[in-house]
């Protein structure tokens, strides 16, 4: 690519930028009223954040008589329907779990209407399509699909039955386009047929003909909205049982009030400090990742919105994870440059050089985060699945910007007489990187220190387990609930002071158009009695009337045993594809193995800090180890491609020194990792505080430890499943060096002889 084909597509990639950042602060679109559509926005948010509508609906099992498993089979059927038939109608993050024995609780996110909730997703049991005289055609559970197509003007549905769904649907049709059936059905005709659910009718269109073949279409000039809306229900089935509400709550961001603002204010805050480092640390390289970075967010924000990606706590911290990964695939390519110049190439070969080095393992670390990514979101649910596609689109778009955008600048720059020189490439003017730390360490040699300090910690985790047990919150544990009108908005340590007597140890938010409601979580469970107790503390402190009670109830834990479950099933499946990954990349089992058994690591460290701290453990649990997880092995894979290059280069060399050696080589890109991802949190903490601590504090130590555990668990422990194969070499080396020697003693004392034996043969002779 010619020097001024790189000015201008870098030109290009700044306007793009400019727009962007345009688009992302103030916007180019209106909404409705006028108002400029910006990132903030156009986003949408997971209930964990921005709130949204939960319904809490009992099964009416009365007259079935179904207890034990039976009725547990019943109610997972039901949870399934009633899953699907949310995730059908968009509501992305949904959570649908059972509490107790027969009630579900779903939770919507951006849903702000209880009761348009609740229709859509059904209160009762059946979907059904109907003649005219009230005679069924068929149930729900015959609709294969239900699709939404257009024919240019308006929308219509595409219907597709199950084999014995569609001889029963051409019976029905038969009868009505034959005008058969009385009508009996106020509102309908005899050549229609409906489709009930619920008890009311969705839509009742005519039957124009006999359809034979298990396919039909609706049409009626529907909006997209609406036919979108039917196709949903329709292909959410029939429900095994008829469900009834007993709860409905429009609920507020659990981070508390103001919480997103801030969250986002503090986000730019800690990226701005990424800027800053980057900048400080590597001069014009740094600028370059910036520029990269910016377009990474700018890239980022907007394929959430056009992916219709909700965004959670756990997406939050899959942003931050590929936010470090971003930073971490430029520092990767930084490094190898300057080693390039270093050994000393010109600037431009060692850009080309330098790229084609680090490429290798800026993609052995992104893809083997990203199979873990993947595996996550096919096998986890809800908060999982929000996470992985949260990673998947971070992980895509670091490498697009770090290879790609990256490049092109340095390329460009490295063609220039102004900045082709070392100083802006991370390069002293007397060869030597420019780097924080320039100390070598013996890690190898030290490794069982650092082995014993982390069974110790674990141990100490697990006895605090034990004894003590783990302090799980109320999203594990279940509990009360209490939600009361205040009137106005009120202050959270009012309300704490108000009922601190009572030892409750709980969880409060704002909820309520204004924020003028509370509610109280705790993870004890109340009686009525002792609910009644708590409300009157808060009408004595407040003044409040009886009716300021809104809800008072026991409910169990929203994340149940399946999502746990889930949660681990995926973790133990993205184990196993990274291992294989990995083993295929780096055509050796070792590499794997040590590279898992150093998440297993990371997970019981973080189990301990939980453990030994009695940290809460609640819904940011998962999200934490999940980032545990993704980030450790990104760490871990960049240090093991520098093993194996090492081990190739300097061939001759053992591997205590060539591991060494790696280590101490990738150190400064490991800390300035870990750095720039812990800035990023730090202002989350400081300027939002309150609940989100509690999801920020465990990715903060699983960073730490992620960190940790590649330095000094994974590279030691990948060392001594080496010893022996290097003892053995070693030994075969010693023994033919002997048999060597011995050969050529035998040789020597054979020499002697023939000597010997030639003088005496001369002696006898000369006698």
């Amino acid at each position: 690519m010619s020097q001024k084909l790189k000015a201008v597509l870098s030109i290009l990639v700044i306007i793009v930028i400019l727009f962007g950042l345009f688009a992302t602060f103030h916007g180019i679109t209106k909404d409705e009223d006028g108002n400029y559509i910006n990132g903030k926005d156009a986003l949408k948010y997971g209930l964990d954040i921005n709130g949204g509508v939960y319904v809490v609906m009992e099964a009416q099992t009365d007259e079935m008589n179904l207890s034990g498993e039976e009725l547990k089979e019943l109610m997972e059927q039901t949870r399934a329907v009633i899953d699907n038939r949310v995730n059908e109608l968009g509501v992305a993050e949904s959570s649908v779990t059972i509490e107790g024995t027969n009630r579900l609780r779903v939770e919507m996110p951006g849903v702000t209407n209880a009761d348009e909730a609740i229709e859509a997703i059904g209160t009762t049991a059946q979907l059904y399509f109907m003649l005219s005289d009230g005679s069924i055609v068929l149930d729900g559970s015959y609709v294969q699909d239900a699709q939404v197509d257009t024919d240019g003007s308006y929308y219509k549905i595409l219907l597709e039955f199950t084999p014995e769904g569609a001889s029963l649907f051409e019976e029905g049709t038969r009868k009505a386009f034959n005008n058969e059936p009385e009508v009996t059905v106020e509102g309908m005709k005899s050549n229609e047929i409906a489709i009930v659910l619920d008890g009311s009718v969705i839509t009742n269109p005519e039957v124009k003909s006999v359809i034979s073949g298990g396919k039909a279409e609706i049409s009626g000039r529907f909006t997209k909205e609406h036919a979108t809306t039917l196709a949903a229900l329709i292909r959410g089935g029939a429900l095994p049982v008829e469900l009834k509400e007993i709860q409905s709550s429009v609920q507020s961001a659990t981070i508390g009030a103001n919480a997103l603002d801030k969250s986002i204010i503090a986000g730019g805050i800690g990226i701005i400090i990424v800027f800053a480092l980057m900048l400080l640390m590597y001069g014009l390289l740094g600028l370059v990742a910036d520029i990269a970075l910016v377009l990474y967010v700018i890239m980022f924000v907007w394929a959430m919105v056009a992916f219709d990606v909700v965004l959670t706590l756990p997406g939050i911290a899959a942003l931050i994870l590929s936010i470090g990964m971003a930073v971490d695939a430029n520092v990767i390519i930084f490094s190898r440059i300057k080693e390039e110049i270093c050994e000393g190439k010109s600037i431009r070969v060692a850009v080309d050089s330098g790229f084609k080095d680090a490429i290798v393992t800026v993609l052995d670390a992104q893809i083997t985060t990203l199979i873990a990514a993947i595996v996550l979101y096919e096998v986890g649910t809800t908060t999982v699945k929000g996470f992985a596609l949260t990673l998947m689109i971070g992980i895509v778009f670091s490498i697009f910007t770090a290879v790609i955008i990256s490049q092109l600048f340095l390329s460009f720059l490295a063609g220039t007489e102004r900045f082709c020189k070392n100083k802006y490439f991370g390069v002293n003017e007397d060869g030597t990187p420019k780097q924080f730390i320039h100390k070598k360490f013996n890690f190898i040699k030290n490794r069982k220190i650092f082995y014993i300090a982390s069974c110790a910690i674990i141990i100490i985790g697990l006895v605090c387990s034990i004894a003590f047990g783990m302090n799980y919150g109320i999203d594990f544990t279940g509990g009360t609930t209490i939600q009361v009108e205040m009137g106005e908005q009120v202050k959270i340590s009012d309300v704490e002071d108000a009922i601190k007597s009572f030892d409750l140890d709980p969880s409060i938010i704002y909820t309520g158009e204004g924020n003028t409601q509370v509610q109280i979580k705790t993870i004890k469970a109340l009686e009525n009695s002792e609910r009644n107790e708590v409300f009157s503390a808060l009408q004595e402190k407040f003044g409040l009337e009886e009716g300021a009670l809104i809800a008072s109830e026991q409910f169990g834990p929203s994340v149940g045993d399946e999502l746990k479950a889930n949660a681990f099933k995926a973790v133990v499946i993205a184990a196993i594809g990274m291992l294989i990954y990995i083993i295929f990349r780096f055509k050796s089992w070792k590499y794997g193995f040590s590279a898992i058994v150093g998440v297993a690591h990371d997970v019981l460290m973080v189990l301990a800090f939980y453990a030994i701290f009695r940290y809460t453990v609640n819904n940011p649990f998962i999200a934490a180890i999940l980032t545990l997880v993704g980030y450790s092995i990104n760490d871990t894979i960049v240090i093991f491609d520098r093993i194996r290059y090492n081990k190739k280069l300097y061939a001759k060399n053992n591997n205590e020194t060539n591991i060494d050696l790696s280590l101490n080589q990738t150190l400064n890109r490991t800390i300035m990792t870990s750095l720039t991802t812990l800035v990023v949190m730090v202002p989350l903490i400081v300027l939002v505080g309150g609940s989100i601590s509690q999801f920020i504090i465990p990715l903060m130590v699983g960073v730490i430890v992620g960190c940790y555990s590649s330095i000094f668990v994974c590279a030691p422990l990948y060392y001594d499943m080496n010893k022996k194969d290097e003892m053995s070499k070693y030994m075969l080396k010693q023994q033919e060096k002997e048999r060597t020697e011995r050969r050529k003693e035998k040789a020597k004392e054979d020499t002697q002889t023939k000597t010997k034996s030639k003088s005496k043969q001369k002696s006898k002779k000369n006698k």
